[in-house]
């Protein structure tokens, strides 16, 4: 008899969730569902993303962190995510825009976060379903003082992540899991088998966030608009950022500031040379000059250190003035 295997939040973690699929003996035939949260903090999301897609059989329900990746909004761990998947980020994405936010069969209903019991799973609220901010904020609203699945009295199981439970799953009437138990932060990744609901666990080989949050601060840093940042801005972003306990990253964050700094102690020198290149031009030669509103102001003898600092307000204004009146100016360190 063909099974439905819910497995709980994997968070990146392909490594567990093959180990644990070799545990439940999970065949060909049985159905393979996910509460969600296939991807970020773990070291493989492609991995794992890749499984689910590629294994016919399987389903995974909308997510939290599928809906970030969908809808663009972006924290650290997702900006990890996009850098682990690389080429394929947006095709996991696109992959990501058509998961279901529930799933129901014959044995069990599977949500990301919550219901709310008694109505419908097609008219549930889709914030509520997959546990973002807003829909944490309802469900609060409706059960205060209570979690929603107290609540819950139907005979069909319910399945859900989102929250992580601890090392050992929630289990509530034998009716009620909750399958979140921490695999990326070196708990256990979790299965339920239906209808013979029996769970498996696998343990997590390492707390895969910390890991993951110390290895790519470098690489994600180096993302950031440095160039087009205003020059307030960009020390804000060199103060919060260097409290990372990264030594590499701080090491880069100590050359960027280094590369600021020389940036804007080249004002004087590009004030010099554009007296120089305006000297003995012509009107139309000016014009035709890629530094050419510098040339005029230099040729009225309205351009000084304070006229080049108003005017190269990012390190990006300031390169290319640079490069338009041939002044050597120092890259963004690699």
């Amino acid at each position: 008899m063909a099974r439905t295997v819910v497995v709980g939040d994997i968070h990146g973690c392909h490594d567990e969730l093959v180990a644990l699929l070799e545990r439940a003996r999970v065949r060909p035939e049985d159905l393979l569902v996910s509460v969600g949260d296939l991807v970020d903090r773990g070291p493989d999301p492609g991995g794992v993303v890749r499984l689910f897609r590629e294994r016919p059989n399987s389903v995974a329900v909308m997510g939290n962190h599928e809906r970030k990746h969908v809808r663009g909004v972006f924290s650290y761990a997702q900006e990890i995510t996009r850098l682990q998947l690389g080429d394929g980020y947006a095709d996991a994405v696109g992959w990501m825009r058509t998961l279901p936010y529930f799933f129901e069969n014959e044995h069990v209903r599977v949500v990301h976060a919550a219901l709310v019991p008694g109505l419908a799973l097609a008219g549930q609220p889709e914030e509520l379903l997959c546990g973002s901010t807003s829909g944490e904020r309802e469900l609060a609203a409706r059960f205060p003082g209570s979690y929603w699945h107290e609540h819950y009295t139907d005979a069909k199981p319910v399945v859900f992540g989102h929250h992580v439970a601890g090392p050992e799953p929630l289990v509530r009437d034998g009716r009620v899991y909750g399958l979140d138990t921490g695999a990326c932060h070196g708990w256990n990744l979790t299965a339920l088998s239906l209808p013979d609901r029996t769970l498996y666990a696998v343990p997590a080989s390492a707390d895969h966030w910390a890991a993951v949050r110390q290895d790519w601060q470098l690489p994600v840093l180096r993302t950031r608009p440095w160039l087009d940042l205003a020059w307030p801005e960009l020390e804000a972003a060199l103060d919060r950022a260097g409290r990372t306990g990264s030594v590499p990253a701080r090491k880069w964050l100590a050359a960027v500031a280094v590369w600021a700094g020389d940036l804007r102690s080249l004002f004087p020198a590009l004030a010099t040379a554009a007296v120089g290149a305006a000297d003995g031009r012509s009107p139309e030669e000016l014009r035709r000059h890629p530094a050419a509103q510098v040339l005029f102001q230099a040729r009225g003898g309205r351009l000084d250190e304070a006229a080049v600092a108003r005017r190269c307000v990012t390190p990006r204004r300031v390169l290319d003035l640079a490069a338009a009146l041939s002044v050597e100016a120092p890259s963004l360190p690699s």
